[in-house]
């Protein structure tokens, strides 16, 4: 685990910075700071594996705040975080290891804690020490951003199937969550216009394959047979989209910023993702549709409470799964020109542009194209 703190003068930075971080999956908040002075006194006494700093922070830049931790830990690693390029001359001198622009994207934040493990010890081997026995996870089945199953003998890459047809019928059987698939209906899904005897005899070699690998891998999914169709006991697995939609429904926007994290951590891509499972389609949209009324949701309290770092995060991610969304484009262009950013406002205006014209084949609605003519002249001066 990378334990971290974060220094920034505005809260809503240092709350979508934590967002973010928590995805990585292997990093922890040591601390955050709005007061860099305090932070400074904080490091004397806690150990942490780096450190996030803004610059323009009142009472001493980043930079200063910098040369003082260098000081006393030459070594640890620094990474900037700040909307201003001019200081990365500065920033470099003091051997930071990295600086990020605002805004930044989760990939950038990625490749800065990339580089955080880098500088970390890595573990001895020692002859005589008795290895430690990690508890095996329970069972995962994957079916947000694809179809997958993790399970402690499945490897790293999750199972392995014997055909694309034997994935697809447990991916088939698992939508269904422990309800019976009738066999008709499995043919029709899975061998469109085949015919019949030949999609029987299919069927039943997948079914074949498909208990052998889950015995294999000790997935503890049992297929029955029931009635005129099959079904997939799901008892003791954790299904991805099941925990997500009833995260869902279960929670409603509060000022809690972790409640924000932990559904984007949930969501990690669309229902079924890339793989061609024409029957999924309307469950995927289902979903995203959930997921965007939720971020909708997280916007407008948000907005609220004049976090408008974490409501401008929340548009970014709708506009991710709908780029078309005029409504949605127009809220976030708003947002960066009451920040006094017209170039991002800019720049979310021409991506709206492209997105309605190629999707829709449309052409954008008057308030969108005033909005976009509100930044033209300024963005073109370089103005911000």
């Amino acid at each position: 685990m990378i334990r971290v703190m974060l220094i920034d003068d505005e809260e809503d930075a240092l709350d979508l910075l934590e967002i973010l971080l928590g995805q990585m999956g292997d990093v922890e908040i040591a601390g955050r700071y709005m007061n860099p002075v305090q932070a400074l006194e904080a490091l004397e006494r806690s150990a942490v594996d780096a450190v996030f700093l803004d610059n323009q922070m009142p009472g001493i830049l980043g930079t200063e705040a910098a040369r003082r931790i260098r000081q006393t830990l030459p070594t640890l690693p620094i990474i900037f975080t700040t909307a201003y390029s001019e200081y990365a001359v500065e920033a470099f001198e003091i051997q930071s290891t990295d600086y990020l622009l605002k805004p930044f994207t989760i990939d950038r934040l990625q490749n800065a804690v990339a580089r955080i493990r880098q500088t970390l010890p890595q573990p001895t081997f020692q002859a005589n020490r008795t290895p430690s026995v990690e508890p095996c996870p329970e069972p995962v089945v994957q079916c947000l951003g694809g179809f997958q199953i993790q399970a402690p003998d499945a490897g790293k890459g999750g199972v392995s199937w014997k055909t694309k047809k034997e994935k697809e019928l447990c991916a088939y059987l698992v939508h269904y969550e422990g309800k019976s698939a009738n066999a008709a209906a499995i043919i029709e899904a899975l061998w469109p216009g085949y015919d019949l005897n030949k999609a029987k005899t299919y069927l039943y070699t997948c079914l074949s394959y498909l208990r052998k690998t889950l015995t294999e891998h000790r997935v503890p999914i049992r297929i029955h047979k029931f009635d005129q169709g099959f079904m997939a006991e799901l008892e003791g697995v954790t299904v991805d989209v099941a925990v997500f939609e009833r995260y869902l429904e279960g929670s409603a926007p509060t000022q809690d910023v972790s409640a924000y994290g932990r559904m984007n951590r949930l969501y990690q891509g669309e229902y079924m993702e890339a793989c061609d499972f024409g029957w999924a389609v309307p469950r995927q949209l289902e979903t995203r549709a959930s997921y965007i009324r939720a971020l909708r949701g997280w916007h407008s309290s948000f907005r609220s409470q004049g976090r408008q770092a974490l409501a401008a995060d929340s548009l970014q991610r709708i506009l991710a799964l709908a780029p078309e969304s005029e409504p949605d484009g127009r809220e976030l262009m708003r947002l960066h020109l009451e920040a006094g950013d017209r170039h991002e406002a800019y720049r979310v205006g021409r991506q709206l542009e492209q997105a309605v014209r190629i999707q829709l084949a449309a052409e954008l609605e008057d308030e969108t194209l005033r909005l976009i003519r509100q930044t033209t002249d300024e963005a073109s001066r370089g103005v911000r």
